[in-house]
């Protein structure tokens, strides 16, 4: 595919206008955009300036205008629009979760595969350049075998009973919130970093907040004016942790958690091996802390010094920090070179129905109250 790229983006919410800013910066059109309703589909487009608005994210996805669809709708939505735009040779970005049930995400995965198109999910923090070199030196066998992962992925957007948002209901946003929310990308990147993958698990969840007010705010958002008010009750967690072994040998844990005030979006992550550790901080991506028992190194982001799949990530230079929306172009670049037929190196459908695959197996442990596996 040669020439500008055509895309358009289903939904109008905060990820959509990261998506937005992606797409421009990566030289496509951003053709189109649709919302939950015409009205606020024509909002969305003056806001994010599209040159049209959709009807519905129905007529979107399947429009002859359109090359790649993105699709940051509700959860709910992801597995009929994604599959809708498969089925009309779309090549497609679905945010995760692909779909709220392992077997649906896979069936997406396998007709991706059968359509022959670019089929994505942006599990980003992978494009932190500093997340590339810590993979880079545990998968050379440099810091020895891997014997653990742990750490944590915690926000406070969820802390009072007043706030509420989509996620929260299982209809709208699928069984699981914080781990499918969040605890997905935490595992993504472990698996990513290490080459590990996690066979069997144990899991606690906690629905700390059995009600919430009725009124949705926003991702991230404040609560909704007014306080509490009208109640719901909530069935998703808010918080989860896991014990898990890997199939190379490795143990470890993690801690998922939307209620922990002062924490914003604190991704944390350390690989221990033989010889040496390293760990990652999301909300500190411009550095690596590389621990031996002799010495403590703090390595900072600089080209020159990083492996090549980190250095390539890594386009402005030191002391000029890179963040989230920089993955997100990143991460779409990478996209829109594969559409073109170059190499395929972004996270794709079959990455997604692993996480999808992981989030059953944690409800189910929950569930049983014990050890279960994940499959392969």
């Amino acid at each position: 595919m040669h020439g500008q790229l055509r895309v358009a983006i289903a939904g109008a919410g905060m990820v959509a206008r990261v998506h937005a800013d992606a797409v421009r910066r990566a030289g496509a059109r951003l053709v189109g955009v649709s919302a939950s309703t015409p009205e606020r589909g024509k909002a969305a487009a003056a806001e994010l300036g599209a040159e049209r608005a959709y009807d519905t994210s129905e007529d979107l996805v399947v429009s002859d205008e359109v090359d790649i669809v993105h699709i940051c709708t509700p959860n709910g939505l992801h597995r009929p629009l994604a599959e809708r735009a498969l089925r009309a040779g779309k090549h497609v970005v679905c945010e995760k979760p692909l779909a709220t049930s392992a077997a649906e995400a896979a069936e997406l995965t396998r007709l991706a595969a059968g359509q022959g198109v670019v089929a994505a999910v942006p599990f980003v923090y992978r494009y932190h350049p500093m997340a590339a070199e810590a993979r880079a030196r545990v998968r050379s066998g440099a810091l020895g075998a891997v014997h653990l992962l742990h750490g944590h992925y915690l926000q406070d957007w969820l802390a009072d009973p007043a706030d509420s948002n989509w996620r929260v209901d299982p209809v709208v946003g699928g069984p699981s919130r914080a781990f499918a929310d969040i605890g997905s990308h935490w595992c993504d990147l472990a698996e990513w970093i290490t080459g590990h993958r996690i066979t069997e698990l144990v899991a606690s969840t906690a629905t700390v907040h059995g009600e919430r007010s009725a009124a949705m705010s926003g991702t991230f958002g404040a609560p909704a004016a007014g306080g509490v008010g009208e109640r719901q009750a909530v069935t998703t967690e808010d918080a989860a942790h896991l014990l898990f072994r890997t199939d190379r040998g490795a143990t470890g844990s993690l801690l998922v958690s939307q209620v922990s005030p002062g924490r914003k979006n604190r991704l944390w992550l350390e690989v221990d091996a033989a010889g040496a550790s390293v760990t990652f901080d999301q909300e500190n991506p411009e550095t690596l802390l590389l621990g031996r028992r002799e010495s403590t190194e703090v390595l900072s982001r600089d080209a020159a010094l990083l492996a090549p799949d980190a250095a390539r990530l890594s386009t402005l230079p030191p002391g000029h920090p890179l963040g989230y929306h920089d993955c997100f172009a990143a991460f779409v670049r990478d996209v829109h070179d594969a559409v073109r037929g170059g190499e395929v190196r972004h996270p794709g459908f079959a990455d997604a129905a692993r996480t999808a695959a992981l989030t059953d197996a944690v409800l189910a442990s929950a569930h049983t109250r014990s050890w279960t596996e994940v499959p392969a």
